[in-house]
């Protein structure tokens, strides 16, 4: 039995978190105009289009990248809840002129603004195509 080296956290990072569209360039532009992330032009093609979300990027594929990608089996019949993205925003204010921001652009609230169990401020909504994100602010830390 071998053992299996674990990648140093230097050398590991997100790079991608990319997001099915129906309407892919529509959807870059509600999390562009929501946050301000600015779209990086030299990626944008027929079925790809994305965002510098500081550190990582954020892509919205074109339904056809699901063939393109070996996963036209997979493509979701209904919307579903696998995986949702947090932005992290810089204090309370933010989350609420976010939640406002986002409704406005045609966002729907699943769950207002609310203090978590683990020190947080913060929202879940769905984006105009039904993903889900959280809009989120990290309280301080109190010690227990």
């Amino acid at each position: 039995m071998h053992s299996i080296t674990r990648p140093s956290p230097a050398a590991t990072r997100l790079s991608y978190v990319n997001v099915f569209a129906r309407d892919h360039r529509a959807l870059l532009r509600f999390y562009e105009d929501l946050l301000g992330f600015p779209e990086l032009p030299q990626w944008r093609s027929p079925i790809f289009g994305c965002l510098d979300a500081g550190g990582a990027i954020l892509g919205f594929h074109a339904e056809q990248a699901y063939d393109m990608l070996a996963l036209a089996d997979r493509k979701p019949q209904a919307p579903a809840v696998n995986v949702y993205v947090t932005f992290e925003l810089v204090d309370i204010a933010a989350v609420d002129l976010g939640v406002e921001r986002a409704v406005a652009l045609g966002a729907r609230i699943i769950k207002p603004q609310y203090r978590t169990y683990y020190d947080s401020y913060q929202a879940v909504l769905a984006d105009p195509e039904g993903n889900v994100f959280r809009l989120n602010h990290e309280l301080e830390r109190v010690q227990r």
